[in-house]
C-alpha cells in the first residue's frame, strides 16, 4: 500500500532513518513511511519518525495486512486494540491505542496452520486479478483520511461493497 501511495502521488526521494525509510508528500502533508525491522518491532522505527516530525499518534495512519479478515475486506478504526496483531501490538506499546488503523484482509491460507507461508508468499493468481479494485479503495480511504478526517474514511471503508 505505502508503495502504490507514492507511486500514484508521485513521491520518490525516499530517505533512511533509524528502521525506516519514509518519503514526505508536501502537497499533501504526508509522510509515508515503511518499517525496515521485523514487524513485531515497527513500534520503534516509526517512533523514531513521529518524534523526529512531532506528529501525534492521532495523525498517522498504520496499515496493515489481517489474516483474520476475509481477502480484499477493509476496516478503517481510529482507535482500538491489537486484535492479535503483532505489528499493532508493538506500535501500541510505544503509541497507546489511540491511533487510526487500516486493516487489509487477506484471509487465512489453507495449508498453513501457523499462517507464516500466508503472510509472506505470494497471493494466489485469483487473488491477484481482484488487488486493483481492493488497492484503489484503500487508497481512496487514506485519501479521504488525510482529507475529511477518520470517520469519512470509516464511513467509505467499512461499507459493504
Amino acid at each position: 500500500m505505502v508503495d502504490t501511495l507514492a507511486e500514484r502521488w508521485g513521491v520518490r526521494d525516499w530517505q533512511k532513518k533509524a528502521e525506516a525509510r519514509y518519503a514526505i508528500d508536501r502537497s499533501r502533508g504526508a509522510i509515508l513511511v515503511k518499517p525496515q525491522s521485523y514487524m513485531n518491532l515497527s513500534g520503534r522505527p516509526v517512533q523514531s519518525i513521529a518524534t523526529f516530525y512531532k506528529i501525534p499518534p492521532q495523525r498517522m495512519l498504520v496499515i496493515v495486512d489481517d489474516l483474520d479478515l476475509p481477502f480484499g475486506t477493509l476496516r478503517m478504526r481510529a482507535n482500538g486494540s491489537s486484535g492479535g496483531h503483532n505489528g499493532l501490538k508493538s506500535l501500541i506499546e510505544v503509541f497507546g491505542q489511540d491511533f487510526p488503523r487500516l486493516r487489509i484482509g487477506i484471509g487465512r491460507g489453507h495449508d498453513d496452520p501457523d499462517a507464516v507461508e500466508r503472510v509472506l508468499g505470494d497471493f494466489t493468481e485469483s487473488e491477484r486479478a481482484e488487488l486493483r479494485p481492493i488497492v484503489d479503495r484503500a487508497v481512496a480511504g487514506v485519501e479521504t483520511w488525510l482529507t475529511q478526517g477518520v470517520t469519512a474514511a470509516m464511513n467509505l471503508l467499512n461499507a459493504k461493497v
